[in-house]
This record gives structure tokens, C-alpha cells and sequence, in this order.
């Protein structure tokens, strides 16, 4: 059996945590439709790939586990911590400008 190359292995474990965080995220607070989960589906996934590898060597510097931590689960936890954070951030700024639509049609 032919061995994977690491960067095939780091780009796999990107795609599964910002998946995973984003999964996770829609079950926290469901999206009032289709758009808004899609939208904020994808914009978690895009900012796991591309900040995973650094949020996740941040997180392990932070809370001092990065010695006991390997390089796949760093970039693992990094890329499903940025996942979720930009999920939350996308979909809180929806609403906030939502609401602040609302009020200005009253």
C-alpha cells in the first residue's frame, strides 16, 4: 500500500475539522434558512483550511499543550476552532445587521 505524502495528510485533516466545526456550529444555533446555512457553512469551512494549521499552534501555545499534541491533531483542533469561531462571527453579524434593517423600515 502506497503511502500518502504529509501535505495530503495535513490537507485532510484541515477539511475534516473545519467540517467538523461547522457541523458543529449549526447545531448550536440553526440558521434562520437554506442561504444563511449555506453561507455560513462554507465561510467556516474556507477559514479552517486557510487558518487552521495557525489558530491550532496558537491554541497549543496558549493553553500549553503543544508538546503533548501532535502536528495533525494542532491542525485538527486549529482548523475546527476557526471554523466555529468564524461561523459565529458571520452569523452574528447577519443578525446584527438584520435587525438594525428592521428597525430602520418601522
Amino acid at each position: 500500500m502506497q503511502q500518502l505524502p504529509d501535505a495530503a495528510i495535513e490537507w485532510a485533516v484541515k477539511g475534516a475539522g473545519a467540517i467538523a466545526g461547522s457541523a458543529i456550529s449549526l447545531a448550536y444555533v440553526l440558521p434562520r434558512g437554506r442561504r444563511e446555512a449555506a453561507l455560513r457553512f462554507f465561510v467556516g469551512v474556507a477559514c479552517g483550511m486557510v487558518f487552521g494549521g495557525t489558530v491550532g499552534v496558537k491554541l497549543a501555545d496558549e493553553l500549553g499543550v503543544g508538546a503533548l499534541l501532535g502536528p495533525n491533531e494542532i491542525v485538527l483542533t486549529g482548523a475546527a476552532f476557526a471554523s466555529l469561531s468564524a461561523w459565529w462571527a458571520l452569523g452574528l453579524t447577519l443578525r446584527f445587521f438584520q435587525a438594525e434593517i428592521g428597525k430602520k423600515e418601522d
